[in-house]
């Protein structure tokens, strides 16, 4: 992609996502319904413009799913099923990513081999957000477990191919990966447990961010490159 096109997109993504922020944070419901929509298409757009491998298919997929997932919950309502809906779609987002990442091939070691105390500090994160969760969570216990599960795999699979991939792909991959774990957490948090302020705008924010860096680290992967040790 030329670089004039990735600015541009990356200006409209910005542009968009500051306008539901501003929306979130004023209780400006309409304008969150009509902004929030087009965050995602815009990166799917950036991405299909990169010029589409069969890996990045994956990650496309997995944006037409959040896509859905926004959309759903968007329509969320007490007693209303667009929750589940909603937490299905980023579920499959999360899965297709995992493959995304695992899909890369390569004979540099994991992250892991070397430093093990990432897989810990996830697994820790991951334990304590279930059990700060789960007296709070009612039937909803068995699918916010598997959830959790879910994105803790996928921010694991993400460290586990830092040191396969070329920089600065390898970061962005982190990065986006890390940030949508806290911005469902966030979400889960003041959802389940306890109603902060600027939930809203700390959720969205980071689910922007996430998604953006995800993307964009497709974009610069470059598998033929050799991988920063």
């Amino acid at each position: 992609m030329k670089g004039s096109s990735l600015k541009n997109f990356t200006l409209f993504f910005i542009l968009i996502a500051f306008t539901d922020l501003v929306g979130v944070q004023y209780g400006l419901p309409i304008v969150h319904t009509i902004a929030k929509p087009l965050l995602i298409p815009i990166l799917a757009a950036m991405l299909y413009n990169s010029g589409l491998v069969s890996t990045k298919k994956i990650v496309l997929t997995g944006l037409f799913f959040s896509w859905w997932g926004d959309i759903f919950l968007l329509l969320d309502s007490p007693g209303s099923l667009y929750f589940i809906a909603g937490l299905s779609s980023f579920l499959t987002t999360h899965v297709l990513y995992i493959f995304y990442f695992l899909s890369v091939k390569n004979q540099a070691p994991s992250l892991f081999k070397s430093q093990p105390i990432w897989f810990l500090a996830t697994l820790v994160y991951g334990v304590g957000l279930v059990i700060l969760l789960l007296p709070h969570l009612g039937e909803l216990k068995i699918p916010v477990v598997l959830y959790a599960t879910v994105i803790c795999s996928m921010l694991l699979s993400s460290l586990h191919i830092y040191l396969k991939t070329n920089r600065p792909a390898n970061k962005l991959f982190v990065l986006g990966a890390t940030l949508f774990v806290l911005s469902d957490s966030l979400l889960a948090i003041n959802k389940f447990y306890q109603p902060f302020p600027m939930a809203g705008v700390g959720i969205m924010l980071t689910y922007c961010l996430a998604q953006y860096f995800i993307v964009r680290g497709s974009i610069t992967l470059d598998n033929t490159a050799s991988p920063n040790q």
